[in-house]
């Protein structure tokens, strides 16, 4: 028990640890360490944090990943997601709601590109709520869909986090792209769906654009041609063998640089820029990563997850009930951690646990980025709040908690399918590998 003991003492003192303002890369390499000394031993625990950072350096998986934020950054800075926003806005006009449905289906398009919910937001934000606003929109509508709708991009591929869920679980990075796919799309329709409930429910909040003609809709579809090109280039390349995962990212990345240059949107000094800022990021980020592979060392020799779902298996506890226990947890952690931390420390104790319910990985992976998604917009906290209170100062905090309401109740729907339905996840993979 004494493992055990070191174990749920350790959780304790990184959540400590993170509610302090410790960073989190720091917090989790920190509580990871102490407690492999406590368990291990110093001389073991020094062996071990000298070789991760090299065993790291050494995966050639973690090369797609600051390739994919280089692609995010330039798409960032080169207007794509003005231009999508404009084209989906043509494309749902003549509907009720029609901006927030562009935004739901800019928030998917430009998301699948940057690889981050919480950039996707930020970005999104500035250009669709003041847009709705100006047309009328509640500011409750208004500013909830983008925080929720933010949450779409990291199912669609190519996603950051399913690499890194790739690399925690050594599963195959071409099955969770082909995974996340169809529910990431299945995600973003129930969004539009809820839109038009709500519209009918609330006309005066929802307004009625005017309609354009089916020309202008059809030359719309147009204006998605960049994200369009890098979607093919990228996921298309994977599964047609043109590259791998790591290759596919780099011609990905070169693709974004060579349209953003070509259509005038980027110079040399923004390029110069985007790369600092592609740095900066993949440093935090590995920093996160090195802490979290170290806490993940740690968790194991605690046998914690072993425990639990020994604990579990003796307590004939029903499949639905750990998973009810599972989005709870990640609830909770949603109020002060970012997904891809969230994914680092809890991946390591549930991830066994699922596997000994008879759970398929690559359906856990997909699962898993859902619920950790849904933390992020949890009133009381939700960090995609924060940024969009962040973005605009003029709207109170609880406006946005109610906006986000409805999507709640979207976003548990798809829980309930990929539970009810797992080949929602694993159709497409058992097709295409």
């Amino acid at each position: 028990m004494f493992s055990e003991i070191v174990g749920f003492l350790g959780l304790l003192v990184l959540i400590v640890l993170i509610l302090v303002r410790i960073p989190v890369g720091i917090a989790l390499g920190l509580a990871g360490f102490v407690g492999y000394v406590i368990i291990e031993g110093w001389s073991r625990a020094v062996v071990a944090l000298g070789t991760l950072p090299l065993d790291i350096a050494r995966n050639y998986s973690l090369s797609v990943v600051p390739l994919f934020i280089l692609m995010g950054v330039v798409a960032v800075r080169s207007n794509m997601a003005r231009e999508m926003f404009q084209a989906a806005d043509r494309l749902f006009s003549g509907l009720r709601g029609s901006l927030a449905m562009a935004s739901v289906g800019t928030c998917a398009g430009f998301g699948a590109i940057s690889g981050s919910s919480i950039a996707t937001a930020a970005t999104i934000s500035k250009i669709a709520v003041p847009e709705m606003l100006r047309y009328g929109y509640d500011a409750r509508i208004a500013t909830g869909t983008v925080a929720s709708a933010g949450t779409l991009g990291i199912l669609i591929p190519p996603s950051i986090i399913l690499v890194i869920y790739a690399i925690i679980s050594e599963e195959s990075v071409p099955a969770l792209f082909a995974a996340g796919l169809l529910p990431g799309i299945l995600l973003a329709a129930l969004h539009v769906v809820a839109i038009a409930v709500l519209g009918r429910m609330y006309p005066k909040r929802l307004p009625l654009a005017e309609s354009q003609p089916i020309g202008v809709r059809l030359r719309a579809i147009s204006g998605f041609w960049k994200i369009a090109l890098l979607f093919t280039l990228t996921v298309g390349g994977i599964y047609l063998g043109w590259f791998s995962p790591t290759e596919a990212a780099a011609v990905g990345a070169f693709a974004a640089i060579v349209i953003a240059f070509a259509t005038r949107q980027m110079d040399w000094p923004s390029l110069i820029d985007a790369f600092r800022e592609t740095v900066r990021t993949t440093a935090m980020l590995a920093l996160v990563i090195l802490g979290g592979f170290m806490f993940s060392y740690f968790m194991i020799f605690s046998r914690i997850p072993a425990s639990l779902g020994a604990w579990i298996d003796a307590a004939h506890l029903p499949g639905f009930a750990v998973i009810l226990f599972i989005v709870v947890i990640y609830i909770v952690f949603g109020l002060f951690l970012d997904s891809i931390s969230m994914m680092l420390i809890t991946v390591p104790v549930f991830l066994p646990i699922f596997q000994a319910l008879g759970y398929d990985r690559v359906w856990f992976g997909v699962f898993i980025v859902v619920v950790a998604e849904i933390g992020l917009i949890t009133p009381p906290v939700g960090l995609n709040i924060f940024v969009l209170k962040s973005q605009l100062p003029e709207i109170p905090i609880q406006k946005m908690y109610a906006g986000i309401l409805p999507f709640l109740f979207v976003d548990l729907l798809l829980i309930v399918l990929l539970v009810a339905f797992p080949q929602l996840a694993l159709w497409l993979p058992g097709l295409i590998l």
